[in-house]
């Protein structure tokens, strides 16, 4: 008997076959007498048919040419068709253009490196005794003290060029001696789904770190809180990618294969049951922020000068008695309430409880929406008609719209009241 019930797998000739062999001899006489073969040549050739489908297989799986079509007369693969190699070769490039960066803000005087917030940046260009480094403006946010630390060990002090709290992106330079690598920059408008990236960063304080995945989604827009409040006021065109980023890796470089930097590593969604959602800011709009930041020292936009609460924001939702005080009509239902008013805005005479449901009469219904449209459609120096409800009664005022201020001026206004 054999391994199953019937006689399939069984060694044995099934007696039905011997009874029939004894009843009719001459049938079966010339089958004998054909020569079949020997258990070396079954064995060699199934070998062979073996190592011919494993190789079919693993080209069609992984996506590589098969080592007869690449090896040519001499048998042998061209370099560097292993994918694993490529990795490597990408981040022996790749990591000494990136430093772990210290932010010694709540560290005080003593400048304790275990009190120190953690981040990543990204050495990109070297110019008359100075190297610039990209990193994110949260990695920063409220330094008194930075120091960034090299990928060979070497500590020094940095001075911050310009930052962005919208884009979240920062420039910093420090002096340049000994800092050899600078970053190729490459171009995440040519991303694919599905193709090779590498994150290299500090996370967790662990500096020359690396990870791989792939491209989740080469251009994914997600809304984000500029002021940290839970409300968003703001989308963010991101990589999304399933290399893990961790906490430090924020400010560190996303880079293809060719060792090329395509996306600053920003943020992943952490959660219960949630893994492999990590997100890079695309190179080509840090770019454009950075030209910005090393010129002005912030990224030029025109600037309304108003902070607003959504009038149906559901995670922040006002009052019967509220909505009753601003005196609105029933079918005004949607617009953003004015909490501060400064600069252009304030001169127009725009103050608290106005209610904007349209700019030069396209409607406003968010404090997204109202971004958007500014950065969008508007430059510095142009007029905008602003459409508001004030005491239930609708109003119309031309506002002349300036330059944005950066972050540090933004602060010394804050600062004066």
């Amino acid at each position: 008997m054999g391994l199953f019930d019937d006689d399939f797998y069984s060694t044995k000739v099934p007696r039905r076959q011997l009874r029939r062999s004894s009843d009719n001899n001459l049938r079966w006489q010339g089958s004998r007498r054909r020569p079949g073969w020997s258990t070396l040549q079954v064995s060699l050739v199934s070998s062979i048919l073996s190592a011919v489908v494993a190789v079919l297989l693993y080209s069609l799986i992984t996506g590589l040419p098969s080592a007869s079509r690449e090896a040519g007369v001499s048998g042998v693969a061209h370099a560097g068709g292993d994918p694993y190699d490529r990795i490597s070769t990408a981040a022996a490039k790749v990591a000494p253009a990136v430093v772990s960066i210290l932010n010694h803000s709540e560290a005080g005087e003593e400048e304790d490196p275990e009190r120190a917030a953690l981040g990543s940046g990204v050495i990109f260009k070297k110019d008359k005794g100075k190297a610039y480094i990209i990193t994110n403006t949260h990695v920063i946010s409220g330094a008194e003290n930075l120091e960034i630390v090299t990928s060979d060990g070497d500590s020094r002090k940095a001075k911050i060029i310009g930052q962005d709290s919208i884009n979240d992106i920062a420039v910093l330079e420090v002096d340049d001696k000994g800092i050899d690598a600078v970053i190729d920059i490459g171009d995440s408008k040519k991303l694919r789904a599905g193709e090779t990236v590498i994150a290299v960063g500090n996370p967790l304080g662990l500096g020359g770190t690396l990870t791989s995945g792939i491209v989740s989604y080469t251009s994914r827009m997600i809304p984000i809180s500029l002021s940290q409040d839970g409300i968003y006021d703001w989308e963010q065109e991101v990589i999304q990618t399933d290399a893990a980023i961790n906490e430090g890796n924020s400010g560190g470089a996303l880079v293809d294969l060719n060792g090329r930097l395509i996306g600053i590593n920003t943020m992943k969604i952490s959660d219960t049951g949630v893994e492999g959602l990590g997100f890079a800011i695309p190179i080509n709009e840090v770019m454009r922020t950075v030209d910005d930041l090393l010129l002005y020292g912030k990224v030029v936009r025109p600037y309304l000068g108003v902070y607003t609460l959504d009038l149906n924001n559901p995670y922040a939702e006002i009052t019967e008695e509220q909505r009753k005080e601003l005196k609105l009509p029933n079918h005004v239902t949607e617009g953003v309430i004015v909490l501060e008013a400064h600069g252009p805005a304030k001169e127009a005479g725009l103050k608290l409880n106005d209610v904007i449901t349209q700019f030069d009469k396209q409607p406003i219904t968010s404090t997204l929406e109202l971004r958007r449209y500014l950065y969008e459609n508007k430059k510095i120096g142009e007029d905008l008609e602003v459409t508001y409800y004030r005491d239930g009664e609708p109003r119309t005022v031309t506002v002349k719209l300036t330059d944005k201020p950066s972050e540090t001026e933004i602060e010394a206004e804050e600062a004066e009241k």
